[in-house]
């Protein structure tokens, strides 16, 4: 069962969701507590046929555990799991998890992140049926960015940081507010392409080149969610695009694409699978990939066009 919480602030002003979040911020401190003991990799893979490490395992039982013991919890789903499990009471949300983004840079100590979708409806599904998300980011600090579609605020995960909450400007509730109302930048600087270079498409190459003669600056780490923190900081774009052998590209429509495309948007730019709007894809199945292009609507906006 979930540990007693204790009382907090609204993060985006619905009760239940609210309390999803808060356990996804007491969670996230004891995944990013975690980590240093589960760097080895373990037998099989995951659905989408990827290695699994230690702490992939670890991230996901823990999330499950603790979010399906929520009386506002129908269902959990992750990119380690074949099927969503089912509460043992059917709540009014469905949660779709990325619990362990980017694991791969564990050995590099390089940053990592959890991606957290509430849907109201079970997965998979269309993005239009998200009612709010979050993604939690592993780097120097613990940060956790929450939206409810109509705002983005980015907040410290306190408890992850070591304090005691207690005279040293900490909140009370383990989280301290960053940047409310958060929003691209409209001077963008920056722009992130996933894959192979030599395995883009000529009209993905086409569209890097354009925006490399914007002088836009290369910030690519191999974490989804460190890459897209950079665009909403310094405005820019981000894609990991169709390959010529990968059409649907790499990232997990309902786990991945949609939330954090959900949240991009509200922070006032634009989500695309490179033909138009991400939210109208109806995915067939769970693991379903897509391509995806996301940040400042301009920019998103100009390689749509050169992909079209």
């Amino acid at each position: 069962m979930s540990k007693q919480l204790p009382p907090s602030a609204d993060w985006v002003g619905h009760p239940t969701v609210d309390a999803v979040f808060d356990v996804v911020r007491d969670t996230a401190a004891e995944v990013r507590a975690a980590l240093p003991e589960r760097r080895a990799y373990v037998e099989g893979h995951n659905p989408s046929g990827e290695k699994v490490r230690a702490a992939d395992e670890y991230a996901d039982e823990l999330f499950a555990e603790r979010l399906l013991a929520l009386d506002s919890v129908a269902s959990y789903a992750s990119e380690e799991r074949q099927a969503a499990r089912e509460a043992d009471d059917g709540g009014e949300f469905h949660l779709a998890l990325d619990p362990l983004d980017g694991s791969s840079n564990l050995t590099s100590n390089n940053p990592m992140g959890t991606i957290v979708s509430v849907y109201d409806e079970p997965v998979p599904t269309t993005g239009d049926r998200l009612v709010a998300a979050a993604f939690v980011l592993y780097g120097p600090n613990t940060t956790m960015v929450v939206s409810d579609g109509e705002s983005v605020d980015e907040y410290l995960i306190e408890d992850a940081a070591g304090g005691d909450g207690e005279g040293d400007g900490e909140a009370d509730d383990g989280r301290k507010l960053l940047r409310e109302g958060l929003t691209l930048p409209e001077d963008p600087t920056v722009y992130a392409f996933g894959g192979r270079r030599p395995d883009w498409t000529d009209d993905v190459t086409e569209a890097v080149e354009a925006l490399e003669d914007d002088r836009l600056k290369l910030r690519y780490g191999g974490a989804f969610i460190a890459d897209v923190m950079q665009v909403l900081t310094h405005g820019g774009i981000f894609a990991y695009p169709e390959l010529e052998d990968t059409p649907e590209g790499k990232l997990r429509h309902c786990f991945e694409c949609a939330p954090v495309g959900f949240v991009v948007e509200a922070a006032g730019g634009r989500v695309s699978d490179g033909y138009g709007d991400l939210f109208e894809t109806d995915p067939d199945r769970l693991h379903e990939r897509s391509p995806v292009y996301l940040g400042n609507a301009e920019l998103v906006d100009r390689v749509e066009a050169t992909l079209s």
